[in-house]
C-alpha cells in the first residue's frame, strides 16, 4: 500500500511561514494529483492547495496570495505558507489520488498564535 508522511507543521506566530512537505512511500504507483487539506478545530475539513500530474495548481480563496509554490520532486509535494494566520490553525493533511486509489497521510499539527 501506498503511504504517505507529512512533516514541516508547526507553532508559528501571526505572519510567520512554514514549509509543508508530503512523502510518499515509493513512486512506482501512477500518480494523477496532489492535493492539501486542513480541518481546523471544530470545523469541516477543507480543500487548500492542489497540484495535477500536468502541473496545473490552484488554491482556495482563503489562502491564495499566501500560500504559493505547491511543487512536485518525484515523490515528494511541498507547500509554501506565508503571512500564517491565527484562523490557518489547523491539521494539515496530504493526499495523493492515483490509479490504486486515494491515500491519506495522517497529518500535521500547524499552530499560529496572535
Amino acid at each position: 500500500q501506498l503511504q504517505l508522511v507529512e512533516s514541516g507543521g508547526g507553532s508559528v506566530q501571526a505572519g510567520g511561514s512554514l514549509t509543508l512537505v508530503c512523502k510518499a512511500s515509493d513512486n512506482l504507483y501512477t500518480i494523477n494529483g496532489w492535493e492539501w487539506y486542513r480541518k481546523p478545530p471544530g470545523k469541516q475539513r477543507e480543500m487548500v492547495a492542489t497540484i495535477s500530474k500536468k502541473g496545473d495548481r490552484s488554491y482556495a480563496d482563503s489562502v491564495k496570495g499566501r500560500f504559493t509554490n505547491i511543487a512536485i520532486s518525484r515523490n515528494t509535494v511541498h507547500l509554501n505558507m506565508n503571512s500564517l494566520k491565527p484562523v490557518d490553525t489547523a491539521v494539515y493533511y496530504c493526499k495523493v489520488v492515483s490509479r490504486t486509489g486515494d491515500y491519506w497521510g495522517q497529518g500535521t499539527q500547524v499552530s499560529v498564535s496572535s
